[in-house]
């Protein structure tokens, strides 16, 4: 059941950019359609376009209600000079979840959008 858990990109937003990297701040939706109430630790992920790893970032903790969701904030670096407008991209990691009778890792992989790739990578101008 819990790899039924839902994720989707609510927002990024470029924070700082330099030469050599980019910083952005990121909210993830997590929908949680178990009866579990479940609490999260800090998530790490990276983030894979044209089959690469183009970037890292970590989630703050969060939790997520029984058959409700979450917004859950984070940030992220990346090296990626984003000249390309055909990005194959995923966000890929693990969250521990903690529940009443223990825990459990929970791998996770989100394939945004051609679109959500766009304005999820900025690109230099």
């Amino acid at each position: 059941f819990l790899s039924q858990i839902g994720i989707t990109l609510s927002e990024s937003n470029l924070v700082f950019e330099d030469e050599t990297v980019s910083k952005y701040s990121i909210e993830l939706k997590f929908e949680n359609p178990s009866l579990l109430y479940l609490s999260a630790g800090e998530t790490d992920f990276v983030i894979i376009a044209n089959e690469q790893v183009i970037g890292q970032g970590k989630l703050d903790s969060f939790e997520l209600p029984m058959r409700s969701h979450s917004f859950v904030n984070g940030a992220f670096t990346t090296t990626l000079d984003s000249d390309s407008e055909d990005l194959a991209m995923k966000i890929s990691g693990n969250t521990k979840y903690d529940y009443l009778f223990g825990s459990i890792q929970v791998p996770f992989v989100y394939y945004p959008t051609d679109e959500q790739a766009r304005e999820f990578l900025h690109h230099k101008e």
